[in-house]
């Protein structure tokens, strides 16, 4: 949605939301601009109906983030700004039918003074507010002791006047959350607030439960919110609140609290900073680490980004003398790095795709009662269901993907789920070509390796955490606080228990297919690849000595591998930026990746060919620019989803000026011809898959 004139009998200031006519509609918008002369005539200009000030306009700051990540991102700034605030905000059937003064806001507000006063009656006090409504410098209660390396790294980001943003990489285990910790503290002694981001919904609550026990005592229950997309509406505008009315004094979320309304912000820490999960994947495809950076730099204020395997993009800047860079190089408690191992599987007799040195080590150390973690990044329980006889195999019929095998244990059956579409359908009794009814599953998923695993080990404890296992809200919580709990003695994971988990009895951990990213299309997979690896295999030995990790591959000579048995990063990734920098690929260019949508291919492709000749045009109209490259267009790697199919259009240049220049006068000429062939089109700024 883009901007729209509105005429007010009364003054009303940047940042409020209104309610305004809209076609046969009424909506709600925000207030961008106050123009002296508004573009229209001014008899075609209409009235804003209601002035909705239950919260206080959106700050200038928050209002150039927003109009920074529509501009920067080519997207309607309404896109960015009306998506950035809770549902209920947005909503006009949040007031509509409603009493005076009953919208969302106060409606919340009347719930939790209403709790507040049975609290109170129940606990004897009188009057007052609870802690947590905090404002200003707080004395906060003291730390623990660092090692020499993690107070460096405290005293170098806070040492700095205004905007700096540091790289602190740590092997896993160094210490990094306690930097995080003792570098709040100081913000929060200075009356600031704190964004802290973490990568995925799963790893807020062991951040969230540090968090408290090291500030609560102090800001109260009230001074530590957290956001992200699982929690209820009224959960979201809850901590939305807190947030903007500088209650909470340190905010925990994923990579939409990016937007969170912070007044007072004095520091934002991007933990795992080079996970994918921070790059929004629909609607607008914003990083919220470059996000986090752009923000930091327009308050002046410092971002710290934290991984034991750095973005390339990252390390480059660090490398360039453009970020500060912070080393933990040893693990800060007494459990040194695992041991890596590779098992050459090329010359093995596999048991239900386990090795005999998998098989054995687990042995050893179950027999230790330490605990073993098996690594697949496949959940179900065959990749593909197929047919001896004839060769068939299991497609979705609406998408050009096999469909995956599940068990459903609540209803005793197998079925059929395809992960793109979301297609389901029961196992076929025979095969629906040739009628054999002997039809097998076809290689492993998380679902089956829990099985064999569990007839392998019969006395063992056996629990799988995987996307499956964790769809209702508080079971990765509840699953996770088993395996802390020393209840579980097998671990069987996906990439879901990779990173940010503090395992205190874990000795072991094995590696299933990891092959399958090794020869990949995208050129981002070897680093993909070794950050998953070095991350999992970080879960070792984190609070025990002689820890081990075993790698299964038919490839050992590989060079991610070879890099992961040192824990060398920084070799493996200063390979990687060279040949990065020869194929002139990120970070050493630009790219800007246009995907098309239509019920035929043909369709999708011409829209590209047809945009790819005006880009080429406008490329060609202004000499001495900088080259934009156009690549030609191709279909996706899975191209039908749901009956769409789908192609793409790379755009790349060594200038980011350059690329931006061509997307201005470009984009707006695509709305038509998209209308014209019928075709869905989406823009994307530095894609993380192509």
């Amino acid at each position: 949605m883009g901007v729209f004139d509105y005429r007010s009998a009364v003054p009303v200031s940047v940042g409020v939301r209104v309610a305004v006519p809209f076609g046969r509609r009424t909506l709600i918008g925000l207030v961008v601009a106050q123009p002296e002369r508004p573009d229209l005539d001014p008899g075609q200009i209409r009235d804003v109906e209601t002035i909705l000030d239950d919260v206080p306009p959106m700050s200038a700051a928050w209002m150039r983030m927003v109009a920074f990540a529509a501009q920067y991102y080519q997207r309607p700034l309404g896109e960015v700004a009306l998506p950035a605030l809770p549902g209920s905000l947005r909503k006009l059937a949040s007031y509509r039918g409603k009493r005076s003064g009953a919208g969302p806001v106060a409606r919340l507000d009347a719930r939790q003074a209403r709790a507040g006063a049975k609290r109170s009656k129940a606990t004897g006090e009188t009057g007052g507010e609870r802690s947590g409504a905090v404002a200003g410098p707080v004395d906060v209660l003291p730390d623990t002791v660092l090692n020499e390396a993690q107070n460096t790294a405290v005293q170098a980001i806070l040492s700095g006047q205004g905007y700096r943003t540091a790289l602190l990489h740590g092997v896993t285990g160094s210490g990094k959350t306690e930097v995080y910790l003792h570098v709040a503290r100081q913000i929060l002694a200075a009356g600031r607030q704190v964004l802290m981001l973490v990568p995925e919904i799963n790893l807020t609550p062991q951040f969230e439960q540090a968090l408290r026990r090291r500030f609560e005592p102090v800001v109260g229950p009230a001074g530590i919110a957290v956001m992200h997309s699982g929690l209820s509406e009224g959960e979201r505008l809850q901590a939305w609140l807190a947030a903007q009315r500088g209650q909470a004094r340190l905010v925990l979320g994923t990579r939409l609290a990016i937007f969170a309304p912070l007044q007072e912000l004095g520091l934002i820490v991007v933990d795992e900073e080079h996970d994918a999960s921070y790059k929004q994947q629909d609607g607008l495809r914003y990083s919220a680490r470059d996000l986090a950076v752009w923000r930091g730099h327009d308050l002046g204020i410092p971002v710290v980004l934290g991984s034991a395997t750095p973005a390339l993009e990252t390390w480059d800047h660090a490398r360039r003398g453009r970020y500060l860079y912070l080393s933990l190089p040893e693990r800060a408690r007494i459990g040194e790095l695992p041991t890596i191992r590779l098992v050459d599987t090329r010359r093995l007799a596999l048991q239900h795709g386990l090795s005999p040195h998998l098989i054995n080590a687990m042995r050893e150390r179950l027999a230790r009662q330490e605990q073993v973690l098996v690594f697949l990044n496949r959940r179900g329980y065959a990749p593909a269901l197929h047919c001896h006889s004839c060769g068939w195999v299991g497609n979705c019929p609406r998408c050009t993907a096999y469909m995956v095998m599940h068990r459903d244990a609540r209803a005793g059956r197998y079925v059929m789920q395809c992960h793109h579409c979301g297609w389901r359908q029961p196992v076929p009794r025979a095969c629906p070509d040739c009628k054999d009814q002997d039809l097998q599953p076809m290689g492993r998923g998380t679902q089956r390796l829990e099985e064999h695993l569990a007839e392998l080990f019969p006395g063992a404890r056996v629990l799988r955490i995987d996307a499956d296992s964790t769809r209702r809200k508080g079971s990765a919580e509840a699953l996770f606080g088993q395996v802390h709990a020393g209840e579980v003695d097998i671990l069987i994971g996906t990439q879901m228990v990779a990173k940010g988990h503090d395992f205190a009895r874990l000795g072991l951990v094995g590696v299933l297919n990891a092959d399958s990213m090794l020869f990949s299309h995208d050129f981002r997979a070897p680093e993909r690849l070794f950050a998953q690896l070095m991350q999992v295999a970080g879960r070792a030995g984190r609070h025990l000595g002689g820890a081990e990790v075993l790698v299964q591959t038919g490839y050992p000579e590989q060079s991610v591998y070879q890099a992961l048995l040192r824990h060398d990063y920084d070799g493996f990734a200063d390979h990687a930026l060279a040949e990065r920098k020869t194929a002139g690929l990120p970070p050493y260019s630009y790219q800007a990746l246009l995907s098309a949508e239509a019920r035929e291919l043909a369709q999708a492709l011409a829209f590209l060919s047809q945009a790819r000749e005006l880009a080429q045009n406008q490329v060609q109209a202004r000499p001495g620019a900088t080259a934009v490259t156009l690549y030609d267009p191709v279909p996706l790697r899975i191209v039908r989803i749901a009956h769409v199919e789908r192609a793409q259009l790379l755009l790349e240049s060594a200038s980011r000026q350059a690329l931006q220049r061509l997307l201005q006068v470009w984009l707006p000429d695509l709305p038509m011809l998209a209308q014209t062939l019928r075709v869905r089109w989406q823009i994307e700024i530095d894609p993380l898959e192509i």
